[in-house]
């Protein structure tokens, strides 16, 4: 930014409160990315309201965990904003973003991880990560992930997202020599325990090196990304 500009930025509070949120606005100056916006819980109108907010500083915005008709409210107030359904994500674009080297490709064991897979992939771009996606290549049918270790092979890090058993993390955690990040998500049957199972498998991985983040956190698991591939 100009001087000028930066010192305008900082004029700014660091923390603006709106009486049901309190809205941190340098944390895109301590951690290079504003404050993103957890949608669940929040009615329609407290995510447009701090959206509008974030979006006033210049800094675009990301809201996860987005209802239907929150990401239309969204839409309606923002038409530049970009709803993506499977993930239920809203990002608004502000100013650019640094852009990482080498590729971040996330992996997910079945259609079904697709929600959590996307929330990753958006949170990955919104950050500067060039995102690829390996879908559908669980261990049920092991030849598929096999078949694609020039993929593997070609990325910096790695994001596996796998409910179920969720072992295929350790998989491609032991075919690779770069950083890989676990999904655990909350799909499957009973014995599943809504992720508890495959959260547990992760963390027991005998594939060395194997990090691991909350059941269905595709952002968390995004923003790890992000920190080793901006390092």
């Amino acid at each position: 930014l100009p001087v000028d500009a930066a010192l305008d930025s900082l004029a700014f509070d660091p923390a603006e409160s709106l009486g049901f949120a309190t809205i941190d606005h340098h944390r895109a100056l301590r951690q290079g990315f504003p404050e993103v916006v957890f949608g669940a819980g929040k009615t329609d109108a407290q995510v447009v309201a701090i959206a509008e907010r974030i979006a006033g500083h210049g800094d675009g915005f990301l809201v996860t965990r987005t209802a239907a008709s929150a990401a239309a409210a969204l839409q309606r107030r923002f038409g530049a904003a970009e709803w993506n359904e499977a993930g239920r994500t809203v990002l608004l674009r502000g100013r650019d973003v640094p852009r990482a080297d080498g590729t971040l490709l996330i992996v997910t064991a079945g259609t079904s991880d697709l929600p959590v897979a996307e929330e990753a992939a958006v949170t990955a771009d919104a950050l500067g990560l060039s995102v690829s996606r390996l879908t559908d290549v669980g261990v049920a049918g092991i030849h598929r992930v096999l078949a694609r270790r020039d993929v593997l092979a070609s990325a910096r890090v790695i994001v596996v997202v796998a409910g179920m058993d969720g072992a295929l993390s350790s998989v491609v955690g032991g075919l690779v020599r770069v950083p890989v990040i676990a999904v655990p998500t909350s799909v499957g049957y009973g014995a599943a325990f809504a992720g508890l199972a495959p959260l547990l498998t992760m963390l027991n991985s005998c594939a060395a090196g194997v990090s691991v983040v909350n059941i269905d956190n595709g952002f968390g698991a995004a923003v790890a990304a992000s920190r080793i591939l901006h390092a």
